[in-house]
């Protein structure tokens, strides 16, 4: 079996700070340095009702409101996060050799809360990641080129457009 070295992952939470705010979904796609996929896992993490009402405010949701709604409405068919961190690593045992490596756009922020909320799978992710939002940087700021995705902020339409949007990039190459 064909194995993958791009752990590929997108995180919805209930805000961007670490240490308040939780995971609600996540989505991963494994795939080879050629970005083929090998596998994939979806997952809802339960969390608080009271925390996602009191976190999930602001301007940003406001703009959202259709993924938030989504959001809370599948909260109650979540599973514990130790649960879906025992799947993942399920996940990346089947899926993976020794190195992996996190992908994705702004990946360092998903980084901090895989760090804090699931400390198990984050000891087994290779220290260095693979940044989409670098590239973007370079080639809006450099070559005046962009790539365009929905943002759906939803976790598997996410991670399948920063995945898309690496390949954009990567024609750039050839």
């Amino acid at each position: 079996m064909k194995k993958a070295t791009l752990l590929w992952v997108d995180l919805e939470m209930t805000g961007l700070d670490p240490k308040k705010d939780k995971i609600l979904e996540v989505a991963a796609i494994a795939t080879d340095m050629k970005l083929e996929e090998i596998a994939r896992y979806e997952a809802v993490i339960k969390v608080s009702p009271r925390l996602m009402k009191s976190r999930m405010v602001g301007k940003f949701w406001e703009d959202n409101k259709s993924s938030r709604d989504a959001l809370i409405e599948q909260n109650k068919t979540g599973k514990p996060v130790k649960a879906v961190e025992r799947e993942l690593i399920d996940f990346l045992k089947q899926h993976f050799g020794s190195e992996i490596y996190l992908a994705g756009n702004s990946i360092h922020q998903d980084r901090k809360f895989i760090e804090n909320e699931m400390p198990t799978l984050n000891k087994m992710l290779h220290y260095r990641m693979l940044d989409v939002s670098a590239w973007k940087i370079y080639f809006e700021n450099a070559l005046n080129k962009k790539f365009v995705k929905p943002e759906n902020h939803r976790a598997l339409d996410d991670i399948n457009g920063s995945i898309e949007e690496l390949k954009w990039y990567l024609t750039f190459l050839k």
